[in-house]
């Protein structure tokens, strides 16, 4: 019975993640291309573009401009990230403490993940 009651409270978790409108639209922002890299760039303080396209290639990795800026704006409109305007074309973004706490979940997630592999 036990496993019944926790099956069930593990399915209506699920179901509020794919349907709630704030959930579903989280989950969807964080599919996209490179969603992880640009919220743990910010968090890593690296929310102008130049920045985050050094600290990408000094590391060996890709990311354009143009996912960058299309990731910010998403997680603006998710309370993820803040803009600042640095000129009236380019703008400074900042993590937000939303942004914060989901960007140190997926550090948290990754980090269990690599314990476990290496148990």
């Amino acid at each position: 019975m036990k496993h019944m009651t926790q099956h069930t409270e593990v399915e209506e978790k699920i179901k509020q993640i794919l349907t709630q409108p704030q959930s579903s639209s989280l989950k969807t922002a964080l599919e996209k291309d490179h969603a992880i890299d640009c919220l743990l760039l910010l968090y890593f303080e690296k929310g102008r573009w130049k920045e985050a396209k050094t600290y990408m290639q000094k590391n060996g990795l890709t990311l354009s401009d143009g996912t960058f800026r299309s990731r910010m704006k998403e997680f603006e409109a998710l309370g993820l990230a803040k803009s600042e305007k640095i000129d009236p074309l380019k703008n400074y973004y900042l993590i937000t403490p939303k942004g914060k706490k989901t960007a140190e979940l997926i550090l948290k997630f990754f980090d269990n993940l690599s314990n476990n592999q290496q148990k």
